[in-house]
């Protein structure tokens, strides 16, 4: 999911560097942007940094699992003789 607040900081950063004369083009600016970094985001199919986490978090549990069955799978292979 995208962080429209982050958007919306980007959006007035470009407006607030807009020259004086086009201050009254601003709203019209200020829609375009969003709307043009909004779809660029969906297009790229960004994760939050929270999802990020949980999936990392996730990953490292399996893993964890993984190798204590790959270890059980040696001990029952190879049986102390």
């Amino acid at each position: 999911m995208i962080d429209t607040k982050k958007i919306e900081e980007v959006v007035q950063s470009i407006s607030k560097a807009l020259p004086p004369g086009l201050v009254q083009m601003q709203e019209d600016a200020e829609k375009n942007i969003r709307s043009a970094l909004t779809a660029t985001f969906t297009k790229l199919d960004l994760v939050t940094r929270e999802e990020f986490e949980v999936q990392a978090q996730v990953l490292l549990r399996t893993r964890e699992k993984l190798e204590a069955l790959e270890r059980r799978v040696a001990e029952l292979e190879n049986p102390p003789k």
